[in-house]
């Protein structure tokens, strides 16, 4: 028995591999950047059980924030994709957070467009452009609660500095390392 919950604590902590995103927004994103303000991505693969509690901190990174911030779920669709993948309950989530838009990605193009590769994986961007942070926005896989990579984008939200720009993605995979 000690051995399952050490491999289970293992995994609820190992984070996921990371491929450094775009440093500036790329171009043939097909997604609006904010001239105004923060753009935020969260990548979401609709049926990762872990991305519930990287739903809970985006919700609570917009009430932090308030109107400071354009805000995107970007959803992952695979190629066969039937409508199942667009009614999940964490769809429904991140549709009830005011201010946060749902755009489908199939086949997953804008999270190899940013570099994701792991659902809970969240980048925001300035008004300029410029990559400001990347990474999880929870503590470990599926665990809510104050953590680096929340408390840095609501930092840089609210008063424009972080002391990290980097934090560990934990979650399942949104599409297999093409690059």
């Amino acid at each position: 028995m000690l051995t399952g919950v050490v491999v289970l604590w293992r995994y609820a902590n190992t984070p996921a591999r990371a491929i450094e995103p775009p440093a500036h927004w790329p171009a043939n994103s097909q997604m609006t950047l904010n001239p105004d303000g923060p753009t935020l991505l969260l990548f979401v693969h609709p049926k990762c059980p872990c991305t519930r509690a990287s739903i809970a901190e985006l919700a609570r990174i917009r009430a932090k924030a308030v109107e400071r911030f354009t805000g995107y779920a970007v959803v992952f669709e695979p190629p066969d994709a039937d409508s199942s993948w667009q009614q999940t309950d964490l769809v429904h989530r991140a549709e009830e957070i005011p201010g946060v838009h749902l755009v489908f990605d199939p086949d997953g193009k804008l999270a190899q467009t940013f570099h994701v590769i792991t659902s809970g994986h969240a980048l925001l961007y300035d008004s300029a452009g410029e990559l400001l942070f990347s990474g999880g926005i929870t503590l470990s896989r599926g665990h809510e609660g104050e953590n680096v990579g929340k408390s840095a984008i609501v930092s840089l939200l609210t008063g424009g500095q972080a002391s990290v720009e980097r934090a560990a993605v934990f979650g399942c995979p949104i599409v297999e390392d093409r690059n």
